[in-house]
């Protein structure tokens, strides 16, 4: 009797990609059949407000390519659509499998997750291996001289460089090696329809999906990397990355990532320093995350959560579809409602002008954001939110308020990034694109573009706001 050697299952989740893969490399090195699955969980696809969703859609086509890469190899994605608390153990117990393998996640919802399953495979003698994968150094794996977290950035920043060594860098080597195995079924990726969604607009965006989008992109930021430091915050130029939404699923490696910029680092690329910072900014927040989970909802320093914000629906409506009258805020807003992208200095500055230009609570902002965001990472988004708002830590202090027309005149100085996200203002003169609502009436009429009819004037004056915000946060 041919008994079938041990098995073992890896649960893909924020890893979408076959290579540099700390569970499958770690799975394929202990068993000598694996299986591989992804689960579309209905407890976070069911909470998304519309079926419309780009992330989904990210998501389906990347598992596609996972799938067919698998099957190169001789295995092939299980696809699940279901609770992965109950889909992922009668998964388990259907394959007879010794061993479950995942990558850790650090947001609350999903640790509650993994815990639950972790219970119910151990009630079917079976075990739950996780591993970090996501970050370069997790929770506290950095610390103080007096072995305390950090809650400076630049301290943390001195600490990860002075902490990182080759091993750290190094890829997992996932050589299958004949050993990946195919599941049941027919082994086919659902459609969108056939999890409840529909397709949106991200194949006219060109958004490229999945391992390959991932080094398509890297190797297209790599032409420019040197100039990172002088081109990124000005949103009309081709600055950015543009790599974050593949680091949020791990269509690419965060090792792959931050071993290119700090070996460009070290032979002097001031623009591959300033992105391994922002690598390492991201390491911080999921830090700070996973040690301090009252933040998800509260405020890092809990003074601030006695903070009297304004109900204005009627603003904060006029924020979201980007109509305040402030044209960069605007262009900012209308970037991420059509595209599911914007940039990180008007990330900055639209935070900014929510909070304290319009005294709303940060909460809300820090939702719309969850809601549009192809990126949306829950640790990044919350601390950048609570950040701009001084709530959290190593938060912009919060006499430091961002003028959105001098952002615009620095940032934007022609006005093209606002004339390609809000067209009524096309036509306006560059000495009075930042500032529209100063144009007299006969220029207005002349730009086709008459405050208070074509294009909104200010909700509020940014001088009296920022007065306004000073008194808010004196009195906490």
């Amino acid at each position: 009797m041919n008994v079938a050697p041990p098995a073992a299952l890896v649960w893909f989740r924020r890893d979408l990609r076959d290579a540099d893969h700390a569970a499958l490399s770690h799975a394929l090195a202990e068993f000598e059949r694996v299986f591989c699955v992804f689960v579309f969980d209905s407890e976070i696809l069911d909470a998304l407000p519309t079926r419309a969703d780009r992330r989904v859609e990210f998501i389906r086509e990347s598992l596609v390519e996972l799938d067919a890469r698998l099957r190169e190899q001789g295995g092939g994605l299980i696809v699940r659509h279901g609770r992965a608390r109950s889909e992922i153990p009668r998964l388990a117990h259907e394959l007879a499998v010794a061993a479950v393998f995942c990558n850790r996640d650090y947001e609350p919802q999903a640790l509650a997750r993994d815990a639950a399953v972790a219970d119910a495979l151990q009630a079917q003698g079976v075990a739950l291996r996780t591993f970090k994968d996501q970050v370069i150094f997790e929770r506290r794996e950095v610390l103080s001289g007096g072995g305390k977290p950090f809650s400076v950035f630049t301290p943390y920043r001195n600490a990860w460089l002075r902490h990182l060594s080759p091993r750290d860098l190094a890829p997992y080597l996932c050589s299958a090696r004949g050993r990946l195995a195919a599941g049941p079924g027919d082994g086919t990726v659902p459609t969108l329809a056939q999890i409840g969604f529909e397709p949106t607009n991200l194949p006219g965006l060109k958004l490229p999906c999945g391992m390959r989008g991932a080094r398509q992109s890297f190797d297209e930021f790599l032409t420019r990397i040197d100039a990172y430091h002088e081109r990124r915050d000005f949103p009309a130029l081709k600055g950015p990355s543009y790599l974050s939404v593949h680091l949020r699923f791990g269509t690419i490696s965060i090792r792959t990532l931050a071993g290119e910029a700090h070996a460009r680092m070290l032979h002097g690329s001031k623009g591959a320093e300033t992105w391994l910072n922002e690598l390492v900014w991201r390491d911080f927040y999921h830090m700070i995350l996973a040690l301090n989970p009252h933040v998800v909802g509260a405020a890092f320093r809990p003074e601030y959560d006695a903070l009297a914000f304004d109900t204005r629906p009627d603003w904060y409506a006029a924020w979201c579809g980007g109509r305040t009258g402030y044209p960069l805020v605007d262009a900012a807003m209308r970037q991420l409602n059509g595209t599911g992208y914007m940039h990180n200095r008007l990330r900055m500055v639209a935070a900014s002008f929510l909070v304290k230009d319009l005294g709303i609570d940060w909460r809300l902002g820090e939702a719309w954001f969850a809601r549009q965001l192809n990126d949306f990472d829950l640790a990044a988004n919350n601390g950048g939110w609570q950040w701009a708002a001084s709530t959290g830590c190593d938060a912009q202090p919060y006499f430091r308020i961002f003028n959105p027309v001098t952002q615009s005149e620095k940032f934007d100085a022609a006005g093209a990034f606002i004339r390609r996200y809000v067209p009524e203002l096309a036509q306006v003169p560059d000495k009075h694109i930042h500032a529209p609502w100063q144009m007299p009436l006969a220029e207005q009429q002349a730009a086709q573009c008459v405050i208070g009819r074509d294009y909104p004037a200010p909700l509020v004056d940014h001088a009296a706001a920022r007065s306004r915000t000073l008194e808010r946060y004196k009195r906490v």
